[in-house]
């Protein structure tokens, strides 16, 4: 199928940086939010980017006009039926995503894909919710989108061939990398991500170490280009809860089990970068570790 328009339902981190990449590799994109300022500033956003892509000889002055040019907004969800790909982005919660498939579903186009870029939930329980599992995938881009080259496709148990190959004829246009998972909890980067991260926070939680040492431990003895706290912030605190709770509750296993001291900071707000606060403090000039 040749996809050529493109809805996101989402305008937040990930959202605006998926309809960046999308808009900037000539499909015509129409990004979605249930907040009017919100899509102000995530096409605010979008420009700025793409200015500093210009800026530094990635794209041309071009390029950056064009991929404007190919971005609309919209509150109404509704008007994304048109879609020939829709892609939803929203919170990381089952709910609110069962929420946004089932008030398309009425307004879809019969040959429209439906996918989400969810990190961690079941792609055949979302599937399954809809009236088209065989053309509903996985499709979790890595953040910051216009940076990172990895592209996980998670196939649901419905999921049919044309769609999945689809969907990696897009992953190269887009000019990325696929990397096929199957439908397990938090499928693989999260995997194997998320647990390491966790596991720092337990460090935190016994007194092994400071926030400072963990995280130059890691970069310095491991050669990891952030610390697992610092990319934890980076992330939110609140998503990675999430996800480990996804793996806790999926796969039964104790060593998913999320640290309290994760379960702490979330229930005190501070979730990280997003709201200023979290392993570190970004209320300064420079972050200060909070522990």
């Amino acid at each position: 199928m040749d996809i050529r328009t493109v809805g996101v339902v989402g305008a937040g981190q990930m959202g605006n940086g998926i309809a960046h990449v999308f808009a900037l590799a000539g499909y015509d994109v129409l990004l979605n939010d249930i907040s009017e300022e919100a899509l102000e500033k995530a096409l605010a956003l979008i420009d700025r980017n793409l200015e500093r892509q210009a800026a530094r000889g990635k794209i041309t002055g071009e390029d950056h006009q064009a991929a404007m040019a190919r971005l609309r907004t919209t509150a109404r969800l509704v008007d994304l039926g048109a879609s020939d790909l829709i892609i939803e982005s929203a919170t990381e919660r089952e709910t609110v995503k069962q929420a946004i498939f089932e008030d398309l579903l009425p307004h879809l186009q019969p040959h429209t894909i439906l996918t989400s870029n969810t990190s961690s939930i079941s792609i055949t329980r979302l599937a399954s919710r809809t009236d088209r599992p065989e053309r509903f995938m996985g499709f979790h881009f890595m953040n910051p989108v216009p940076v990172m080259q990895l592209v996980e496709l998670i196939r649901g148990i419905a999921t049919d061939e044309p769609t999945y190959k689809t969907l990696l004829g897009v992953v190269e246009k887009l000019g990325k990398t696929a990397a096929s998972s199957e439908d397990f909890p938090a499928f693989i980067v999260n995997r194997i991500l998320m647990p390491m991260i966790n596991e720092a926070v337990y460090t935190l939680y016994e007194g092994v170490g400071n926030v400072r040492s963990i995280d130059e431990s890691m970069k310095l003895g491991a050669n990891h280009p952030m610390g697992p706290l610092e990319l934890a912030d980076f992330i939110g605190l609140d998503t990675c809860l999430a996800i480990m709770n996804v793996l806790h509750d999926g796969l039964a296993d104790t060593k998913y089990r999320p640290c309290p001291l994760l379960t702490k900071y979330v229930e005190a707000g501070w979730l990280g970068r997003k709201t200023k606060r979290g392993f570190y403090d970004y209320r300064g000039d420079e972050p200060v570790p909070t522990r």
